[in-house]
Formats: structure tokens, sequence, C-alpha cells
């Protein structure tokens, strides 16, 4: 089984830097320090979100906040999924069963079925 390597948080931050300062092409610093080009744009990636000892750059910083309001959005889509159901499962019981609902016989006024 291989051995995995392990680099530097310096090394990365000097090969990415190098990378975004045009100085060398990715092909060339994937040939030297002898990495693939999947991880030379992961260093990238991580080092636009500050991973590397460095200040996040303003595009790593709205993809963070991005994607945790993604996530906020998918839990509360959910919660109200939930909530949706359980409300619709609440009144089907209660019709079935002929109690009504606190809210049906405000419905039921407004619609032009209540009393005169």
């Amino acid at each position: 089984m291989r051995n995995q390597r392990s680099f530097s948080l310096e090394l990365k931050r000097q090969v990415v830097e190098e990378l975004m300062s045009g100085e060398s092409r990715p092909a060339q610093l994937c040939r030297r320090y002898n990495i693939s080009s999947s991880v030379l744009y992961h260093w990238k990636k991580q080092y636009s979100r500050g991973k590397f000892n460095n200040e996040p750059t303003e595009e790593g910083a709205l993809r963070d906040r991005i994607e945790k309001l993604e996530r906020l959005v998918g839990k509360l889509t959910l919660e109200n999924e939930f909530l949706k159901k359980g409300l619709q499962h609440s009144l089907s019981w209660s019709q079935r069963n002929g109690k009504s609902s606190p809210g049906s016989s405000l419905s039921s006024s407004i619609s032009g079925g209540g009393v005169d």
C-alpha cells in the first residue's frame, strides 16, 4: 500500500502563490513538485478560503457564506415540509373523527356557511 505524502502549509502556500502570480503554469508546478493537477486546484481552493494561515480572498469568503446560506435554506425547507405534513395529518384526523379544527368555524363563516 502506498503511503500518503503530506506537505507543509508553507509549501502549499508557496506553490499556490506562484500559480496565482503567473510565474509558472499549472503543468509546470505539477511536474516540479510531483503533484497532480487536482491537488494543485484543491490547494488553490483552500488558499482562497484562508486555510494556509493567510487572509481569505473575498471570493473565498463569499463562497463560504453562500454555502452556509444554502445549508440553512435546505434545513428550513425540510422543517417547513415536515410542519406542513404534520398540519395536514392533524386536519385530516380531525375531520375523520368529526371534530372541527380551531380555524374551521372561522373559515365556514367567512365563506357564507355561518349563522345569520
